[in-house]
């Protein structure tokens, strides 16, 4: 289903063909590497580019243009899959079919997403300061917020203390005194340098043919210097040692993290196991430490995990009682050591399989569900279709999820609890 075409040196396009959308999708993600020193640069690059063009100089005019083409829409797009961070532009319009005669919809806004990417308003020749200052503003508050939600924060804190030699440990909007030190010249500069560096990911939805886009989107990059480097493979996690720390704040409710590890990431052949193992462990709302620590023993008041396969990691966070702290550690460990023993049932195996079943389903459901599937996939080295994805999960035997469960180990903790 998916037909992927290299438009240009560094520059590939993947197009799903699909007849059954009013609307038609494309979006542009330029790849980095990611690092500290340009998170927070690329986070900020597409809200400065969304806020005028040459000939669409503010956001008035930008929405005059979008209401023209039938009511097209263009959004940023800020990605963190594994090592790589992705930063770009993805745009929604009505198939022409719908449009009243001779009227055209896809070229205008292709070349309406163009203008915005390669032909920003500028001031003095760099970012207009009004822009730039206005959606620091905005990118500093999303980076505070994140400390006004204490589980979102205490994952944070104790990802960032597990992945302290590792890409992944770089929050994906980067961090807030990073983002004060941006100046329209900087950022200017390192748009300049990106657009010139970075391999670029294309992803249209549609009933047109591949071969069509894929000449309606070269143009769009002619005139632009273009030097692109080669991406370094994506990695599994690097272990420079794990910790045990608690930090006090004036919180009523303890956070609870553990952080686990599993060499098996989406790119190896255990992958599904250890996901349905995931699930399983604490991966919903019929999971055994939602069921076990909440439910039947209410030492908690939220628990569950994650498991971030492009790196092995998995995640489990839980609300507690700041006293709670060692019994909730115990049960967690003692679940985890029951999954590996095999020690879950037909009913829980099969509850965890159709979840993710249900989940794959709605894969096609929507042009923005499949491109973030498909454009994730490509990025993270995932090579499984939905379908496939689905074939697999059916296979699995509960012999395969307590192998991937011994594959598991404690790596870190971070209690964030109540100041006595």
């Amino acid at each position: 289903m998916i037909q992927t075409i290299e438009v240009l040196p560094g520059i590939t396009l993947r197009c799903f063909s699909d007849d059954r959308f009013k609307q038609e999708g494309l979006s542009l993600q330029l790849v980095r590497p990611m690092r500290r020193e340009e998170a927070s640069l690329n986070a900020l690059l597409p809200a400065v580019l969304l806020r005028g063009s040459s000939s669409a100089p503010d956001l008035r005019a930008i929405t005059q243009r979008l209401d023209d083409l039938y009511g097209a829409s263009v959004g940023s797009q800020l990605r963190r899959v594994g090592d790589y961070q992705t930063t770009g532009l993805s745009c929604s319009f009505m198939k022409e079919r719908y449009a009243l005669d001779n009227d055209k919809v896809f070229a205008p806004t292709l070349a309406f997403l163009q203008e915005l990417l390669f032909d920003p308003k500028l001031e003095k020749g760099v970012f207009c300061a009004d822009f730039v200052e206005g959606e620091k503003r905005n990118l500093l508050s999303a980076i505070a917020s994140e400390k006004n939600d204490k589980r979102a924060y205490a994952h944070g804190q104790m990802i960032r203390r597990m992945c302290k030699g590792d890409s992944f440990g770089t929050p994906r909007l980067g961090h807030a005194e990073d983002v004060e030190k941006i100046t329209p010249e900087s950022l200017y500069a390192h748009y300049q340098a990106i657009l010139r560096e970075s391999p670029v990911n294309l992803f249209y939805v549609g009933p047109a043919d591949p071969a069509e886009i894929a000449d309606r989107v070269r143009p769009m990059f002619a005139g632009i210097e273009r030097d692109p480097i080669a991406l370094p493979p994506q990695t599994p996690f690097c272990d420079c040692g794990g910790v045990d720390e608690t930090e006090e704040m004036d919180v009523a409710q303890g956070k609870l993290c553990m952080g686990f590890v599993t060499p098996v990431t989406l790119r190896d052949k255990d992958f599904v196991p250890t996901q349905i193992f995931n699930t399983i462990f604490g991966g919903g709302m019929i999971s055994k430490l939602f069921m076990t620590i909440r439910e039947q023993m209410s030492l908690c008041y939220d628990i569950g995990s994650t498991y971030h396969g492009s790196k092995g990691i998995i995640t489990v966070c839980a609300g507690i009682d700041n006293d709670k702290d060692g019994l909730v550690r115990e049960e967690i460990m003692r679940q985890l050591q029951a999954c590996q023993a095999g020690d879950f049932t037909d009913e829980e195996l099969g509850a965890a399989k159709q979840a993710l079943l249900s989940q794959l389903k709605n894969t096609h459901d929507t042009p923005g569900a499949i491109e973030g599937y498909y454009a994730t996939a490509a990025l993270s080295g995932l090579a499984l279709t939905p379908e496939a994805y689905m074939r697999e999960i059916e296979n699995v035997t509960a012999e395969d999820v307590a192998k991937a469960a011994n594959n598991v180990r404690l790596h870190t903790v971070y209690f964030l609890r109540g100041a006595l």
